[in-house]
């Protein structure tokens, strides 16, 4: 099997191209040259051009042909264009903001996401609701239209090395600065589907595994297991051996939480995996509390640059005086906040028996 990987330097792409290569798949990969990775074997062959530019990316190809095709990067829908007739099966990946209301939660009232998110949710057909998702949704019609057999998957947030804009950042870079505080939005409770690295890769070569089952088909990518942002920072925390004191505040103060949550709402983002686990088989390789050991290990040792273009790109300017002046403003504001009684204080109801619950009818069980 001959198999050309368009990307292969990225946070999934080595991932991709040696479990082809495990496979027993002759391995092209096709990039710009720019970023080269120990993690790519040397028998690896290498075809250096812009995929963004679609008359340099097929004059490189020739008249070359490939069993499969797998398009992680470059502009999918010429990429689409171009490889027809020229691979026996293209695997692609692209994004979840192909959902109406991904990247604009307010278009539902009220606000957010359905949970979990099936693969056959409303997509953005409304360019002047949101041009990105518009043309995450075309590029995948694009897609199935030249290549009817091909497997499509909706990445979501990935986490891992060779991240470029890493989430996580915002909670290893505090520590690494000595900070101990971090504010969250209403206690940080938001769920939101995220992927790493080694998963996500998993599942995209169960679709080569299984090109029957997996033929025409859009799959839901990410990690089974969806932990919530305070259980994120808080194993990061773990993970560092610090303590963190996290301070909750409403979303419309959490300010500084904007870069961690990547939206301006708290709702949530839970992707419907029930296609990918049934059809293909998926579970989980890694799991995110070792995708996280793995990440933070990897940040730990390789640092963005302060104030660099990563960090410009994730817009968080860790401005520790702003972030003490908020929490002294918040916890002042508290303070003053008069106790009020109620004539017969609120339960959680009888069917709650947790802590501070319904007592044990009997002090023994019989």
């Amino acid at each position: 099997m001959k198999s050309l990987v368009i990307g292969g330097t990225g946070p999934t792409g080595h991932f991709i191209v040696n479990g082809l290569r495990a496979r027993g798949h002759s391995i092209t990969i096709l990039h710009t040259g720019n970023h080269e990775i120990p993690e790519i074997p040397d028998d690896v062959e290498h075809i250096h051009t812009d995929p963004f530019d679609v008359a340099a990316f097929t004059a490189a190809l020739g008249d070359r042909t490939w069993d499969h095709c797998v398009a992680t990067y470059g502009r999918l829908r010429r990429i689409a264009e171009v490889m027809k007739g020229r691979c026996g099966r293209f695997v692609s990946v692209g994004g979840v903001p192909a959902y109406r209301g991904f990247m604009n939660p307010g278009l539902f009232e009220p606000a957010g996401l359905p949970v979990p998110t099936p693969e056959h949710a409303e997509l953005v057909r409304n360019e002047a609701e949101d041009a990105k998702g518009f043309r995450i949704a075309r590029t995948e019609e694009a897609v199935l239209e030249n290549h009817p057999t091909a497997a499509h998957f909706r990445y979501p947030y990935v986490y891992g090395p060779y991240q470029l804009v890493p989430r996580e950042w915002c909670v290893v870079r505090r520590v690494l600065d000595g900070r101990r505080q971090l504010i969250l939005p209403d206690d940080g409770l938001t769920l939101q589907h995220y992927g790493y690295v080694e998963n996500l890769a998993h599942a995209l070569l169960l679709a080569i595994d299984q090109p029957e089952a997996s033929s025409g088909e859009i799959y839901n990518c990410a990690d089974e297991e969806i932990l919530t942002l305070r259980q994120v920072v808080e194993t990061i925390a773990q993970l560092m051996e610090a303590e963190l004191e996290v301070f909750s505040m409403p979303w419309q103060l959490a300010v500084p939480a904007r870069p961690f949550m990547l939206q301006p709402l708290p709702t949530h983002r839970v992707l419907d995996l029930a296609k990918l686990k049934h059809q293909l088989g998926y579970r989980d390789v890694v799991t995110p509390r070792e995708g996280l050991r793995r990440t933070v290990d990897w940040l730990v040792r390789h640092p963005l640059e302060a104030g660099g273009t990563e960090e410009t790109i994730l817009q968080d300017p860790f401005d520790y005086e702003a972030e003490d002046a908020l929490i002294e403003s918040y916890s002042k504001l508290l303070a003053q906040m008069p106790a009020v009684k109620f004539e017969r204080e609120p339960g959680y109801t009888l069917s709650y028996s947790g802590p501070g619950g319904r007592a044990r009818s009997q002090a023994e069980f019989e």
